[in-house]
C-alpha cells in the first residue's frame, strides 16, 4: 500500500481521474455548475451594468394611481384603460404595449350592470339610457384599433388544462426551410390565458410575456419565441411581447423572419440562427432563449398612469417611444428578481430585452463555447498533472494563481468586449482542485520518503523489533535471552541451474520477486526475517514480542508461500514463451522446527544484527535441505506439530540428520484446518499411517500396496514422496536391515 501511496504514477492516475471526473460533470451541467456560472456571470452584469436607453418608457400602474378617487382600485374600467390608449396615441407613442392579460370581459361595463338587476327593480328611462351606452370592452377595442399600434399580451402555462383561448396572432413568423424544426426546439406551451378575443383581434400584435427564472428565482434568460400546438393544425411559432413591441413599432405590417446564418456569415462563437425584425438583427440559438443584459433599475423615471389620465404628462417624454405599460404595485405581484436587483417590476424585464436589441448589445452563449470550456480546462488540467512532480509547492502555486487569474481576466474582457459569456469559476475550481490534490500527494509522498529513510533500519530486522527499539532504545546493544521459538528456513529449488542460465541483472530481479512475497507472508504472519543467504531466508517467530501460536503462524506462513509464487511463474512462462526459451518455475523448499534458542543482539560492538542461534535453529536449515529428499516442499519437526492445533499433517519418516545424533520424525502440512477436518484426508491419513508402521516393522509388500492405495487418494502433491519411498522401499527388501532396526533414515547430504 505504502509503495502505491508514493508511486508517481499512482498519483497521475489519480489526478487524470479527477480531472476526467470533472470533464464528466462539466458534460452532465448539473444544476450546481451552472449556479456556479451563472454567479460569475451575475458578478460581471453587476461590475459593468448596460447603459440604457431613452427609447423606451414604462407607464406605471403604482400605488398612487390606484389610489386616486378619480381612477379607483384595479382593474380599472376599460373605458379609462381606452383613454389612456387614446392620450398615448395622441402623444405620439411608437408602440403601445400591455405587460397584463385582459382574460375577462369588463364587469362594470353597463351591460354588464344591467344583466344582474332584474327588470322590475330596475326600469324606465334609466335602463334604457344604460342600455344605449357604449360596452366598455367595445370602447378599448375601438381605441386599440385606432391607434394601429397596441400590442396586448399573453400568458404560457405548463399546465394544459390552462388553455382559455387559442393566442391570436396578427402577423406570422416566417421561418426559412433549414430551420423549421425551430417549432419543437423552443419553450413550449402547454396552456395559454389570452386577452378578450374583441381586445386581441383588434391589436396590431400579441406577444406572450411569459418568463421563466432559475432554479435560484432569479431572471437571466427569457424565450424570444414560443411554441404551441394548435388542436390539428400542429405546431406554430409565437412572439414575446418583447419582440412583438420591437415589430409594432416599425410597421405592424412587417414579418419576423428567422434564418440559418451561412458560415461565411457567422463568426467562430455567434450562434447559428439570425432573427429580423424590420431593421433590427437578433442572434440566437436553438433554444429560442435571449440572454438578458440588464441596466440599472429605473423605477424612478417610470411615468405614473395618473398623470397619462389627467393630462399632466410632459408629451416630449412619450413621443417616438415604444411605451410599456405595466405596474410596480406589490398587490399586483407582477415583481421579479434579476441579478442586480431582488425586487423590481417584471415590466422592467421586457424593456432591458427591447434596449438590447435596438442598441445591439446581446450576451451570447453559444454550444461551441461550452465545449472550448471543457477543452481548455482538460488542457490546463493536464499541464499542471504533467508539471506538478517537476515544480516545487511555491512554483505551483504561483502557476496555479495565475492561470485562475488569467481564466478570469479573459472571461471578464471577452464579456466586456464581446459579449460572450466564458465560464470562469468551473475551469478554475478544477484547476485548484487539481493544485491541491497534487501538493496534498506530494506531501504525503514527501512525509513517507522521510519516514522510509528513518525506519531504513526495519528492513534488516522485524517491523516489530524496530517499533521496540523506538520505545525502548536501550535495547540496542549486545546481548540476548533463550526462549523458545520457531524457526523456518526456506530457498529456491534447483537454483544452481536456474543462476547459469541468467545474467547477474536478471538474476537479482528473480531474487527480488522471490523473496518479496516470502518476506511479506512471514511480517504478514508476526514472523521475524533474521538474513537473506543468497536464495535462502531464515525467519523466525515468538521473538522479539511474545506469540503464544508461533508454531501455528510458521505453519500458517508455510502453506501460503508456495502458492505466493504461481502467478509470478505465470509471468515468468510468458516471458520466456515470447523469447523462445524454455520457462523458469519457482518453487521453494521449507525447513520449520520448534525449540528454545538463543535470541538477541549479536555480532561485534562495531555492527550488530538480531539474531537467533543454537541447535533448533540448525536443525531447521537441516530439514529443509532434507526437502528434496522426500519431494515435498515443507518438512515440519515432530516438536512443531505437537503446539499446531487443526492442521492436516502427514508423518514421513525417522531421520537422523547431519550433525546429529538423535533421530527426528518429520512431517509434511498436507493442509490446513479445513483439510484436517475432511473425511477425505482422514481416510488418507489412516492409510499413510499404516503404511508408515507396515514399512518399520519391515513388512515391505504391505507397504508397498498401501503406497499404492494412498497414491490413489492424496493427488499429485505426494506422488514424487510415494514415489521415492516406493524405490527405497524396493531397495531395502534386496538388502534387508539387520534385527533391531528402528527404521531410522540416515541423511546423506545436508
Amino acid at each position: 500500500m505504502r509503495k502505491l501511496i508514493v508511486n508517481q504514477w499512482v498519483h497521475t492516475i489519480i489526478l487524470l481521474a479527477l480531472l476526467g471526473g470533472s470533464v464528466m460533470v462539466r458534460l452532465h451541467d448539473y444544476q450546481w455548475s451552472r449556479a456556479l456560472r451563472f454567479l460569475a456571470f451575475d458578478s460581471f452584469n453587476v461590475m459593468h451594468p448596460r447603459e440604457p436607453t431613452k427609447d423606451v418608457v414604462v407607464v406605471d400602474i403604482d400605488e398612487m394611481s390606484m389610489g386616486r378617487e378619480d381612477i379607483g382600485q384595479w382593474p380599472w374600467p376599460r373605458n379609462i384603460v381606452a383613454d389612456m390608449v387614446d392620450r398615448l396615441d395622441a402623444m405620439g407613442a411608437k408602440a403601445i404595449v400591455f405587460d397584463m392579460v385582459f382574460a375577462e370581459y369588463d364587469r362594470t361595463s353597463p351591460q354588464a350592470f344591467l344583466k344582474n338587476i332584474p327588470e322590475t327593480q330596475f326600469s324606465g328611462e334609466l335602463r334604457t339610457s344604460l342600455s344605449a351606452m357604449k360596452d366598455h370592452d367595445v370602447t378599448l377595442a375601438e381605441s386599440i384599433g385606432k391607434a394601429g399600434n397596441v400590442v396586448t399580451g399573453f400568458v404560457w402555462s405548463p399546465n394544459a388544462q390552462a388553455t382559455r383561448r387559442d393566442p391570436v396572432l396578427s402577423k406570422p413568423i416566417m421561418l426559412s426551410k433549414d430551420v423549421v424544426p425551430l417549432r419543437d426546439s423552443v419553450p413550449q406551451m402547454q396552456g395559454v390565458t389570452t386577452s378578450i378575443p374583441e381586445l386581441a383581434q383588434a391589436a396590431a400584435g400579441n406577444g406572450c410575456f411569459g418568463v421563466s427564472t432559475e432554479i435560484d428565482g432569479l431572471i437571466r434568460q427569457v424565450p424570444l419565441l414560443f411554441g404551441f400546438n394548435r388542436e390539428g393544425q400542429g405546431a406554430e411559432l409565437y412572439p414575446s411581447l418583447a419582440l412583438e413591441a420591437l415589430r409594432v413599432a416599425q410597421d405592424p405590417r412587417l414579418l419576423v423572419k428567422v434564418r440559418q446564418l451561412k458560415p461565411s456569415e457567422m463568426g467562430p462563437f455567434d450562434p447559428p440562427l439570425l432573427m429580423q425584425v424590420g431593421k433590427y438583427e437578433i442572434p440566437f440559438d436553438r433554444d429560442g432563449k435571449f440572454f438578458v443584459y440588464f441596466s440599472k433599475a429605473r423605477t424612478k423615471d417610470y411615468i405614473p398612469a395618473w398623470t397619462i389620465l389627467d393630462g399632466s404628462a410632459d408629451p416630449a417624454s412619450i413621443k417616438d417611444k415604444i411605451v410599456l405599460i405595466g405596474t410596480s404595485a406589490e398587490g399586483l405581484k407582477d415583481i421579479r428578481s434579476t441579478p442586480l436587483d431582488l425586487f423590481i417590476p417584471g415590466v422592467e424585464v421586457h424593456m432591458n430585452v427591447i434596449e438590447q436589441v435596438m442598441t445591439g448589445k446581446f450576451l451570447m452563449r453559444p454550444a461551441l463555447l461550452s465545449g472550448v470550456e471543457i477543452i481548455f480546462m482538460a488542457a490546463i488540467g493536464l499541464m499542471i498533472i504533467l508539471l506538478a512532480p517537476f515544480l516545487g509547492a511555491v512554483v505551483l502555486a504561483t502557476l496555479t494563481t495565475v492561470l485562475i487569474g488569467g481564466i478570469g481576466y479573459a472571461s471578464w474582457h471577452i464579456f466586456l468586449h464581446h459579449g460572450l459569456l466564458l465560464d470562469p469559476v468551473y475551469p478554475s475550481l478544477t484547476i485548484l482542485v487539481l493544485f491541491v490534490t497534487a501538493g496534498l500527494l506530494a506531501y504525503i509522498r514527501t512525509e513517507i520518503e522521510k519516514k522510509q529513510v528513518r525506519n531504513a533500519f526495519s528492513h534488516y530486522i522485524s517491523p516489530d523489533f524496530m517499533k521496540e527499539l523506538t520505545e525502548d532504545p536501550d535495547k540496542l546493544k549486545l546481548g540476548g535471552e533463550v526462549r523458545d521459538l520457531t524457526v523456518m528456513f526456506t530457498d529456491i529449488r534447483g537454483f544452481t541451474s536456474i543462476s547459469e542460465r541468467l545474467s547477474p541483472e536478471a538474476l537479482i530481479q528473480l531474487m527480488n520477486d522471490f523473496l518479496t512475497p516470502m518476506s511479506a507472508l512471514v511480517m504478514e504472519n508476526r514472523g521475524t526475517i533474521d538474513k537473506y543467504m543468497g536464495d535462502a531466508m531464515m525467519a523466525f517467530w515468538n521473538a522479539p514480542l511474545d506469540d503464544a501460536a508461533h508454531a501455528q503462524h510458521a505453519c500458517e506462513t508455510a502453506l501460503k508461500m508456495n502458492l505466493a509464487l504461481e502467478p509470478i511463474n505465470a509471468r515468468l512462462r510468458g516471458e520466456a514463451e515470447g523469447r523462445g526459451d524454455l520457462p523458469i518455475v519457482l518453487s521453494a523448499g521449507i525447513g520449520i522446527h520448534t525449540g528454545p534458542a538463543s535470541v538477541g543482539n549479536m555480532g561485534s560492538r562495531q555492527r550488530f544484527a538480531y539474531s537467533a542461534l543454537g541447535d533448533t535453529v540448525n536443525l531447521s536449515s537441516r530439514l529443509e535441505g532434507q526437502t528434496k529428499s522426500y519431494g515435498v516442499t515443507i518438512l515440519v519437526s515432530e516438536a512443531t506439530t505437537h503446539q499446531v492445533r487443526d492442521m492436516a499433517f502427514l508423518e514421513l519418516d525417522l531421520i537422523r540428520v547431519k550433525g546429529k545424533h538423535e533421530a527426528v520424525r518429520v512431517y509434511t502440512i498436507y493442509g490446513d484446518a479445513s483439510v484436517a477436518k475432511d473425511t477425505a484426508f482422514q481416510s488418507l491419513k489412516a492409510l499413510h499411517d499404516q503404511m508408515i508402521a507396515s514399512y518399520r516393522a519391515c513388512e515391505f509388500d504391505a507397504a508397498l500396496g498401501l503406497i499404492q492405495q494412498c497414491r490413489g487418494m492424496a493427488g499429485a502433491s505426494m506422488d514424487k514422496f510415494y514415489g521415492i519411498f516406493s524405490a527405497r522401499i524396493e531397495d531395502l527388501k534386496k538388502h534387508r536391515p539387520a534385527d533391531g532396526w528402528d527404521g531410522v533414515y540416515e541423511a546423506q547430504s545436508k
